[in-house]
């Protein structure tokens, strides 16, 4: 059994209010819970309105499985126009 983890950092240019902040996150929580099944949370910088840091975590039998998947749910967040990914880790257990 494998359990991978990735965390990103990410910068919400156009949010003027934790409002709009949460919209945004809000939109990409659904949209990778309903496209990859994964779990999804806000970990980070919850008062902020522009940053947030992100956990994404996903459970398999199969490390190169849960591997692929975390990467093609990177790729998807990286090519977004609603907010910058800034930094970013994975770890797999």
């Amino acid at each position: 059994m494998t359990v991978g983890v990735l965390i990103i950092e990410i910068l919400i240019h156009d949010s003027s209010s934790l409002k709009e902040k949460r919209l945004v996150l809000n939109r990409m929580k659904d949209r990778l819970k309903n496209k990859y099944n994964v779990s999804v949370a806000e970990l980070d910088f919850l008062d902020k309105w522009q940053r947030s840091r992100i956990g994404i975590a996903l459970i398999g039998n199969q490390y190169s499985h849960v591997e692929q998947s975390l990467r093609r749910v990177f790729d998807y967040l990286d090519n977004s126009d609603s907010y910058e990914i800034i930094d970013y880790s994975f770890d797999y257990v």
